[in-house]
């Protein structure tokens, strides 16, 4: 029998719903992203050196970049093993795991749809992704 997963996926978490024949395993992994972090001893937004102005916007950006795609990549580590996938989820995270899923040859082939998905519980994801493979 096929192994069938669906992922839930926001900015803070991911769950991975494995549907095996009538068993299931649910699987949580915490994103770790700090979209809002102040570092120690930044003060003004901005630091002027004659006619050049710095910010550490890029270097922010950068590390939310990295913590990211770290975060994916732990996602679809755990979701190797499944023969047929779906992403579900209420913001622009399922796009940014769908483009990287299909990025990588080998997953490409598994991803089956990518749906748009409110928040829920974890009860009412499994039923989701149950009724989904169904």
């Amino acid at each position: 029998m096929k192994e069938q997963t669906g992922i839930w996926i926001d900015k803070e978490k991911a769950v991975l719903i494995t549907v095996l024949e009538d068993d299931h395993t649910v699987k949580c992994i915490e994103s770790g992203i700090v979209t809002k972090e102040r570092d120690e001893g930044e003060g003004k937004e901005f630091g002027k050196f004659g006619h050049q102005f710095l910010n550490d916007e890029k270097k922010k950006g950068n590390k939310l970049k990295q913590q990211t795609d770290h975060y994916l990549e732990e996602v679809l580590l755990n979701a190797k093993e499944s023969d047929e996938v779906v992403i579900f989820g209420p913001a622009e995270m399922k796009t940014a795991l769908e483009k990287k899923m299909l990025s990588n040859h080998a997953n490409a082939g598994k991803l089956l749809e990518v749906k748009t998905a409110d928040k829920m519980t974890d009860n009412q994801m499994v039923a989701w992704v149950k009724e989904y493979f169904a």
